[in-house]
């Protein structure tokens, strides 16, 4: 399982869009939530499973590797982010700031697992919450 991050256009230079990549059997899916609702790919809400190819960036940067995870923590992480649909309590919502937005999911999965760095924008969201 893999985070990854691109930054935002107009605001990159402090603000970074985060997602995941989970490899199930050589098929690799991409989770993550959009400002847009039903988006693409499967939807729930701002939630989007596939919304585009998981190493894909639709803007001129490529996306930067953070972090991967293997073993029982990756299944365990990967699990979370795959019942997130029923569990994430911000489906619905989205707000580019404070939150809840990409960040805000991200570090929801996350939990204490890793902390987003500063350009995360909306990570705090989860503990104002």
């Amino acid at each position: 399982m893999t985070l990854l991050a691109a930054r935002v256009p107009y605001v990159g230079a402090v603000a970074l869009h985060h997602w995941f990549a989970i490899d199930r059997s050589g098929h690799e899916s991409r989770w993550e939530v959009w400002q847009s609702k039903q988006a693409g790919g499967t939807s729930w809400g701002h939630l989007h499973l596939d919304l585009m190819p998981a190493r894909v960036w639709p803007h001129k940067d490529d996306p930067q590797f953070l972090q991967q995870w293997v073993g029982q923590q990756a299944a365990t992480l990967a699990d979370r982010i795959e019942s997130s649909p029923h569990d994430y309590p911000w489906c619905q919502q989205y707000r580019y700031w404070p939150g809840p937005n990409s960040n805000t999911y991200v570090q929801w999965v996350l939990r204490d697992h890793l902390k987003l760095g500063w350009r995360a924008a909306g990570k705090a969201y989860v503990a104002l919450a």
